[in-house]
């Protein structure tokens, strides 16, 4: 036990009202006992074992490019903090042989010591920026590469982690690598600590963890999700996804009534309160199918991208109000006419590229509802912003190639 675990406690104790709002599994597991999570012992591998930790489904989502990549060459564990992030990690990547799928310990120093020992990593990738002071510290004391990959740091994020740059510093400084999706980034995790001869600039793999091919038809998980909720794909459809508090009802006031609107809640512990704001909607958790209904609930995981592939226009959601935005590149690979709402500096760089190319349209909430019924009654309009959109997540595309290069050198030079 260090001083940092004797912090630990007291707050642990004082946040306990918090975290025990939200049912959480694998309590086991979250200290540090994943050795049942493995397949086979780490000892009975000779091929180098690359470590990478996705905190939720976003991150893990972001690997998709990357682990198939790093198969060829290593064993690869993925790691997630939440529940949905490991069942996420769990689907894209459980049948890989080469891939493990284990939970990601608490930071308590012997949590992390018995974590490190079942999982026995040449090297660890943090994804975007997930720096835990003991976590570090251990893999460092083995003599474990470590560093951040998909790096990216927000204005917000910022001012919050200078303001404790005195505490934090020392991690910052003991990562061996930090591979930062653009210069912005690069400067802020420099100011916290990283040596500059240890940034680079990779960009984003999320460019690369999309389909950006084109297909003729909706996919098959698309067309029975249509099908069993009643969805009329010869009509008009607007799919709002990863709303916020007050969007859903923003949404289904601001768009027609005549329109299908489907709206997926950006987490799972909103999926009443969205329901509540959107009445008579049919949940797709129900099993209920309602034929001629114009107002769908998406309150399941994993099954937004399909359904955008239904989409005619997509609205990014958690941008309306003061929730940072959320991620427009998968609507965007699909070509669909992506609108956003003005509140999105947390993806600033990708929704920055799309504007550049002319291929999102970011709008007020009082204007939304005019902007999607333009949209819905220009077909060519829509076919161009689409197209535009593609181009500009294929142009970006390449990022993972850059990231596994990083890391298997850093495997190859374990200290």
């Amino acid at each position: 036990m260090n001083l940092l675990d004797l912090l630990y406690i007291p707050l642990g104790v004082v946040a306990a009202p918090i975290w025990m709002r939200k049912k959480r599994q694998g309590w086991d597991q979250r200290v540090g006992h994943v050795e049942t999570m493995l397949r086979k012992p780490a000892c009975e591998s000779t091929r180098t074992r690359v470590l990478l930790h996705a905190v939720s489904v976003g991150e893990v989502n972001a690997l998709r490019a990357l682990v198939p990549m790093m198969v060829e060459q290593a064993d690869v564990i993925v790691s997630a903090t939440t529940d949905t992030g490991l069942k996420q990690a769990q689907s894209l990547f459980g049948e890989i042989e080469a891939v493990e799928v284990v939970r990601y310990p608490l930071d308590c120093s012997w949590m992390v010591r018995r974590f490190l020992e079942s999982v026995k990593p040449d090297v660890v990738g943090l994804v975007e920026l997930e720096v835990w002071p003991n976590f570090i510290k251990g893999c460092v004391k083995r003599g474990i590469r470590v560093g951040i990959i998909n790096g990216r740091l927000s204005v917000r994020s910022f001012k919050g982690y200078r303001r404790f740059r005195f505490f934090i510093g020392p991690t910052f400084r003991r990562l061996s690598f930090a591979c930062v999706q653009d210069q912005d980034y690069a400067d802020r995790i420099g100011v916290m600590g990283v040596s500059r001869d240890r940034v680079s600039i990779t960009g984003s793999m999320k460019w690369d963890s999309v389909d950006a091919s084109v297909h003729a038809h909706p996919c098959a998980k698309a067309t029975e999700i249509a099908e069993a909720m009643g969805i009329d794909r010869e009509k008009p459809m607007v799919i709002a996804g990863s709303t916020g508090p007050g969007e859903e009802a923003l949404l289904d006031q601001a768009i027609a009534d005549d329109v299908q609107l489907v709206i997926a809640p950006r987490k799972v512990e909103r999926f009443d309160d969205a329901a509540d704001a959107v009445p008579g909607c049919v949940r797709r958790s129900t099993g209920q199918c309602q034929p001629g209904a114009k107002r769908f609930l998406l309150d399941t995981i994993g099954e937004l991208s399909a359904v955008y592939e239904l989409a005619d226009v997509v609205i990014v959601g958690r941008s309306f109000f003061d929730l940072y935005g959320s991620d427009p590149i998968e609507p965007a690979a699909m070509g669909k006419a992506v609108v956003i709402g003005p509140a999105y500096s947390d993806f600033s760089q990708a929704v920055g590229l799309l504007l550049d190319a002319k291929a999102v349209q970011v709008v007020d909430r009082q204007q939304v509802g005019q902007m999607v019924a333009g949209l819905l009654d220009n077909v060519l309009e829509r076919e161009v912003m689409g197209q535009r959109a593609r181009g500009c997540v294929l142009a970006q595309q390449g990022a993972s190639k850059r990231h596994f290069e990083v890391l298997l050198s850093h495997a190859q030079h374990r200290a």
